[in-house]
């Protein structure tokens, strides 16, 4: 018999901590290897933990809504095999259970007054020590870190919200601290319903109202004829439902446009740091997926190209596979340089996206139609039907100008309609 401890594991390169939403064994259960035993949230996606060994769980040591950070433990596990003693943590010490307090430290706030920056024993909500520390080095009163929206767990502060906040102070932006009761309240009459947000709905509330706050969005559209992708989907899709044992959407087809346009526009895969533009050498392209709840997710395609149109056609469908069964990891949810949307698969014919931060543009593809065109032949103009898309490029104003964004999705367009209806999936 032996006593392993269960870690908190690494989720991500830039995940060091994670809040525990549930439990799914108790003390006493019996846990098979690779078996999930708890879930948790981080800034990214709500995941599970697996074991680490077989046995059964006689202790949890971080209760439901716990913030743990990232090789912690959070459980011991009875194990039945010999376990070497360099694979073994030390238990921990009961002084390591127990709360840290944290001393008050009185700094400057820059205007010459004394403030607490440490003290945060009268805290309205939750603070993670990284969050702690950081509020300490850069000189922030509790009631000026209080008045910060949190996009974590039931509200917390993240360190990435906290780090937006402090770049936006650095440039003395004033940024208006979004309030959670609306100028008009809301009316409740007998029969309404009150559903409270979960999660997920807080965490994308929060983020949309801070990308059209950070970014000024601009629109441009344009109406693409498809007819030829349309046809080749149409002659390929039973050859790769075979083969694949899956369907082949058109979106694999879009990303493909997106990526060559991007290579033709380098200025769009961009994104803005303070008063600096950091141009992306990869093109990694996230593309937003609907979950059965009704949020929205965007999983995103690494190195999207260095992926033929059938790798991409694979990577699409296996991430919006997972996205819907909870199985993503959160490193499949950072590094975007470029989104694309579909709204067509709602039946919208159009729409104006809303950016990820901190990219700088967003394509939202629409619903394809069959409409009468006028088309060029060797004989004369003729009027034919052909399948039509409108294209809605949404692009952050404050380095992407009309030109750029009106000739990016201009040159996804022609791509697009320009698709080689010989190529082979």
């Amino acid at each position: 018999m032996a006593q392993v401890q269960l870690i908190m594991p690494k989720m991500g390169e830039s995940i060091m901590e994670a809040t525990i939403l549930s439990w799914l064994k108790k003390p006493g259960d019996k846990i098979e290897q690779d078996e999930s035993v708890l879930e948790v949230a981080t800034d990214k996606v709500d995941t599970e933990v697996p074991s680490t060994h077989a046995g059964v769980l006689k202790e949890i040591l971080a209760e439901k809504g716990a913030v743990v950070q990232v090789g912690k433990p959070i459980a011991i596990i009875v194990t039945e095999e010999e376990v070497e003693a360099k694979d073994e943590a030390p238990a921990p010490s009961p002084a390591a259970k127990r709360e840290v307090k944290v001393a008050a430290t009185v700094t400057t706030n820059g205007n010459g007054s004394h403030v607490a920056v440490s003290d945060f024993k009268t805290a309205n909500r939750f603070y993670s020590p990284l969050v702690k520390n950081i509020a300490k080095e850069e000189k922030i009163a509790l009631a000026e870190l209080e008045a910060i929206p949190g996009t974590g767990n039931e509200g917390r502060l993240t360190k990435k919200d906290l780090m937006a906040y402090l770049q936006n102070r650095k440039l003395g932006q004033s940024i208006a601290i979004t309030q959670s009761v609306p100028l008009v309240p809301a009316s409740v009459s007998a029969g309404d319903e009150i559903i409270q947000m979960d999660r997920m709905r807080k965490m994308i509330a929060e983020r949309m109202v801070d990308s059209k706050r950070v970014s000024p969005h601009v629109t441009s559209f344009v109406e693409a004829d498809v007819t030829n992708v349309v046809f080749w989907r149409n002659k390929v899709k039973h050859e790769f439902q075979k083969r694949e044992g899956d369907s082949l959407t058109f979106t694999p087809v879009f990303i493909e446009a997106i990526i060559q346009a991007i290579k033709d526009f380098p200025m769009i895969n961009i994104q803005v740091d303070g008063d600096k533009i950091i141009k992306k050498k990869d093109i990694n392209i996230g593309m937003a997926v609907a979950l059965p709840s009704g949020n929205l997710i965007v999983p995103v395609i690494k190195n999207a190209d260095q992926f033929n149109i059938t790798g991409l056609a694979k990577a699409v469908n296996d991430l919006a596979k997972r996205a819907r069964e909870n199985k993503l990891k959160p490193d499949e949810l950072s590094g975007g340089t470029y989104t694309i949307t579909n709204v067509g698969s709602f039946g919208n014919v159009m729409g104006t996206p809303i950016i990820m931060q901190p990219q700088v543009g967003i394509l939202a593809v629409g619903a394809i139609q069959k409409k009468p065109a006028v088309v060029e032949t060797p004989y004369g103009d003729a009027i034919a039907i052909r399948h039509k898309v409108f294209l809605s490029h949404s692009y952050d104003h404050r380095v992407v100008d009309g030109s750029l964004g009106g000739s990016f999705v201009r040159r996804v367009a022609d791509y697009l309609e320009k698709f080689d209806t010989s190529q082979a999936i």
